[in-house]
């Protein structure tokens, strides 16, 4: 009889931001280490491999710098950036139960005192888990009456207005773009963050497809096209204007689709119709006979795939220039084929019973009995020094849109988890100034000492997605996912979902719901009837004993992909007030806002006042080896192309002008703040244009990244963050 072995392999799911929601294989040894994680082979669309990031997760679980202990901030010590391995110099070492109860007696004081409002949760997507992203936290935070957070600072201005076209944030398979014959990529940088669409394009292009990427910045994907044009920054919704304008110039739309599945066509023509290739091409740099050469391969190619990613959107004009581009598929009758139409998010497949998960109903026994304020997070700084101070003490701001419901008290607590501002957030200085407030009493909840941390009053330990269960779909693809936990946090570390269940509990939240299990609420989640199936709406077929077996199962609607490929936009009615494809929006209409896209160029750009001072565009971009600013404390991810990482990359033609040269030390600058980096010439880049990436603060040269320079503007649908839309101006340092 052969001996069992001492390893067991558990099915986990990488929970990061990234649109393939990987299945993982994590192997554990006897002594209950994790010794290996790898992809699911049988996962259809991760299909076996890891992301570079993710292939390295070991590193992160077992890294010798992660915080394992519940942590207070030493009597005196003050908040502030600290160097990076002195942290615990401010810090002391305490009990669960002593931070825990400590926690709870701050926040109840700070209730009674100003009121629940005052205290701010912030937390987006640093897990993606569906409890670990919104479920029990969102409890806590509704039943003590705090503030609501408006999580807009990466994808709300394109989900909001991909929603005024379509209704839902559904789109083509991404198994379906092996089948397509042109694949356009809009601001998609795929080889670097969608890694997993990559071997479909690649099965394309086998079979003779073209591929094109629209994308100021040669990315790694870029630098793989067959056509890569670099238009300028925020530019994007004139450039898709002239596309049409050719398009419908030369009778190459789909009428009979248009006529079918779509409302308010006229009025987009005669919108298209002043959009000339002639007046685009002064706009985004490229030439008109470019410009009509992108809009006949595009529209005469079948079928044509479009992956638009959420970089557009993160412009002021980004609502509309997602508006414009989601048209192009509707226009041409792209979505009729298989491999044809386009993908921004599949996040709208998932129907999640968030009502049972979040309990917003528990705010009606909250101190103020109602729904609480709105704070948009991608304001931090704002919220943080204005809110609830008198006009004549506040800092003047340079939002250019309204919050909504921010009235109320100033923010005298602030609960971080599952983000870090202190990196992540624009207008850095503002926020930091606010997190430096003596009076602000802040919890991070966090694997390591960040940009956040520095600033905290206690530090509670998290864990990875290896060491607790969760459930989790996708924005980029369609399969549900089961997450078992596959080892035991290491220290003290703690989920989400217990944190703020213990919190409830050391509030006196009477409320059973408090005390749910992450198994309990993954069924919630998928509201498991009576015969063991889901309720929700596509996952009717699915049961928590089929997860725990298959790991994973796909969407109603895509179980059958080869019998009955999944073709979207192709039937009515669309759940849009129209019931149709909506290029004329009655909603924005009613709003007073633009009912069709148009192209109006950023405050913060060339065409902007400012640029009289600050001439040059900035591309605030990311780092391909980080998760936003997850994994940058970790050497074998900072190792990994560093020469791009603390550089400023100017076209040559502006580093001539500025006498700048290969290697300089220069100062990049604006109002809002400046940073000290290294000159690094690219020609790729378009003229006036320069490209700077996302950080620590702590790493940088000056303690400060990118953005110390972004501002806090908003976009125009959807109050989202505009970090590409940014103005400064270089020098010789």
């Amino acid at each position: 009889m052969a001996a069992s072995s001492p390893f067991r392999v558990v099915h986990a799911v990488c929970s990061h931001d990234c649109p393939d929601s990987c299945a993982v294989l994590v192997t554990v040894n006897g002594e209950g280490r994790a010794v290996k994680v790898e992809g699911d082979p049988a996962q259809p669309v991760t299909q076996g491999f890891l992301c570079a990031k993710v292939a390295k997760y070991l590193d992160r679980v077992y890294a010798a710098d992660r915080i394992l202990y519940p942590l207070r901030r030493k009597p005196g010590a003050q908040k502030g950036p600290r160097p990076r391995g002195r942290e615990l110099e401010s810090f002391e070492r305490v009990s669960w139960d002593e931070a825990l109860e400590a926690i709870a007696a701050r926040l109840r004081q700070i209730s009674e005192t100003y009121g629940p409002e005052s205290i701010l949760p912030y937390s987006y997507a640093g897990t993606i888990g569906v409890l670990g992203y919104g479920s029990m936290d969102r409890r806590f935070f509704h039943r003590l009456g705090a503030s609501r957070l408006d999580r807009t600072i990466c994808a709300e201005a394109g989900g909001q207005a991909w929603n005024l076209v379509y209704g839902k944030r559904v789109g083509m398979p991404s198994e379906d773009f092996r089948f397509a014959r042109l694949i356009l990529a809009w601001g998609a940088n795929i080889h670097g963050n969608n890694i997993h669409l990559w071997p479909f394009i690649e099965k394309a292009r086998r079979a003779g497809a073209r591929f094109i990427v629209i994308d100021p910045y040669r990315t790694r994907t870029a630098a793989l096209a067959d056509w890569h044009i670099a238009i300028r920054p925020g530019t994007d919704v004139a450039l898709a204007l002239g596309m049409m304008h050719v398009i419908l110039n030369e009778g190459l739309e789909d009428g009979a689709y248009i006529a079918e599945m779509t409302h308010g066509f006229e009025r987009l023509a005669e919108r298209a119709h002043e959009y000339t290739p002639e007046r685009v091409a002064g706009w985004t740099a490229m030439t008109p006979s470019a410009i009509e050469q992108l809009a006949r391969e595009y529209a005469t190619t079948r079928p044509a795939a479009l992956r638009m990613n959420y970089g557009v959107q993160r412009a002021e004009n980004g609502g509309a220039a997602v508006r414009a581009i989601a048209m192009l598929p509707a226009l041409t009758g792209a979505w009729k084929l298989r491999g044809g139409g386009a993908q921004l998010s599949t996040s709208g497949g998932f129907a999640w019973n968030k009502q049972a998960l979040e309990r917003p109903d528990l705010a009606l026994s909250s101190p103020l009995g109602r729904e609480a304020r709105l704070v948009n997070m991608s304001t931090l700084g704002h919220a943080l020094t204005e809110l609830g101070v008198k006009p004549a003490n506040r800092v003047p701001s340079d939002r250019s849109s309204s919050l909504g419901c921010e009235d109320g008290p100033p923010v005298h607590a602030l609960f971080v988890y599952n983000s870090n501002p202190g990196a992540t957030a624009p207008h850095q200085n503002a926020v930091r100034r606010g997190l430096a407030r003596a009076d602000l009493f802040t919890v991070v909840h966090d694997l390591f000492f960040t940009d956040t941390t520095d600033y905290a009053d206690f530090i509670l330990p998290a864990t990875t997605f290896l060491e607790h269960t969760d459930i989790q779909g996708a924005y980029g693809h369609y399969f549900v996912q089961l997450s078992k936990q596959a080892i035991e946090p290491p220290g003290e570390a703690r989920s989400n979902v217990w944190l703020f269940s213990q919190l409830g509990q050391r509030m006196g939240f009477p409320e059973p719901c408090f005390r749910d299990t992450p198994e309990e609420m993954i069924r919630q989640a998928l509201a498991i009837g009576v015969d063991g199936y889901s309720t929700n709406q596509g996952m009717e077929h699915i049961t928590v004993e089929d997860l725990e077996r298959q790991g994973h199962i796909p969407l109603s609607f895509h179980r059958h992909p080869e019998a009955e490929p999944f073709l979207p936009n192709t039937s009515g009615p669309l759940p849009t007030p129209s019931g149709k494809i909506e290029f004329y929006s009655e909603v924005l209409a009613a709003a007073g806002a633009d009912p069709l896209p148009g192209f109006s160029p950023p405050a913060e750009s060339r065409w902007g006042e400012a640029a009289a001072r600050y001439p040059l565009e900035l591309l605030a971009r990311k780092c391909d080896n980080y998760m936003n600013s997850t994994f940058a404390n970790l050497e074998g991810h900072r190792n990994w192309e560093a020469r791009g990482r603390q550089r400023l990359e100017m076209h040559p033609a502006d580093a001539t002008a500025r006498a700048i040269a290969e290697g300089d030390p220069v100062r990049i600058f604006n109002d809002r703040g400046s940073l000290r980096l290294t000159a690094m010439l690219n020609p790729s880049l378009p003229a006036g244009v320069v490209a700077a990436r996302l950080d620590w603060a702590k790493f940088q040269p000056g303690g400060s990244n990118v953005n110390a320079l972004t501002s806090e503007r908003l976009t125009d649908i959807g109050a989202g963050a505009t970090f590409y839309s940014t103005l400064v101006e270089v020098a010789k340092a």
